[in-house]
């Protein structure tokens, strides 16, 4: 209970240690650190927010390991030119559909100087990007769509992401009332925040916020899933 207590507190120290000794051999002399600060703490509350989520979205899927609800904190550094071994920032995801990719789900993140809340999905890939706008164009669906954005932004601290296209995709009416939505390649909903004195309870903010979320994450898996 205690180390909860310090969550994401000791977290974030954890991350802002690593951002400016980010070596494969400060990681061993304080992998100690990384268990007690970073991984157990994580671990914890993937189980104590799943079950908060279970009440209003049972099918939601937290698993407590990495590779799985918790992101890794190795990266990748075959193809990159920064050749740092470890991120510095912890990603927590929840998600509802039969795989964790290409699924919608609720996000949790923490870096040295902020965090972040969100809901919905990061990146479609093509065949996922096309049934979202083949739903956003259903004016049924494209008005429910436009209904729970606006029920979500109606609090000012939180903000709609995933905007990548300058263009309407070809076969699509530019006058069409929710083309909008169409220049997403991404659909979600965010908070964020560099005041981390409002995670002293992280678990009941963070479920606050993602409760917040439900109507944007409802329809996308109502229409994607």
């Amino acid at each position: 209970m205690s180390k909860m207590l310090s969550f994401p507190y000791n977290t974030q120290n954890f991350l802002k240690q690593l951002a400016k000794n980010n070596s494969k051999e400060w990681f061993e002399k304080n992998r100690e650190s990384f268990n007690n600060d970073f991984l157990q703490p994580a671990v914890q509350f993937v189980v104590d927010i799943g079950e908060k989520l279970q009440t209003i979205v049972p099918e939601i899927m937290a698993v407590p390991k990495v590779d799985k609800s918790i992101f890794r904190l190795h990266r990748d550094i075959r193809f990159s030119k920064d050749k740092s071994p470890f991120k510095t920032n912890l990603g927590i995801f929840l998600w509802e559909g039969k795989e964790k990719k290409q699924s919608p789900g609720f996000y949790f993140h923490v870096e040295p100087k902020l965090f972040f809340l969100g809901s919905g999905t990061y990146m479609l890939e093509n065949e996922k990007l096309k049934i979202f706008r083949n739903a956003v164009y259903n004016p049924e669906l494209g008005k429910e769509l436009s209904d729970a954005v606006k029920k979500v932004l109606k609090n000012k601290k939180y903000q709609l992401g995933g905007k990548y296209f300058k263009r309407v995709p070809k076969g699509f009416d530019p006058e069409y009332p929710y083309v909008e939505y169409l220049l997403h390649n991404g659909f979600y909903v965010y908070y964020e925040s560099t005041d981390f004195s409002e995670l002293k309870n992280p678990l009941e903010f963070s479920f606050k916020i993602f409760k917040d979320f439900l109507p944007v994450h409802k329809w996308i898996v109502k229409s994607l899933n």
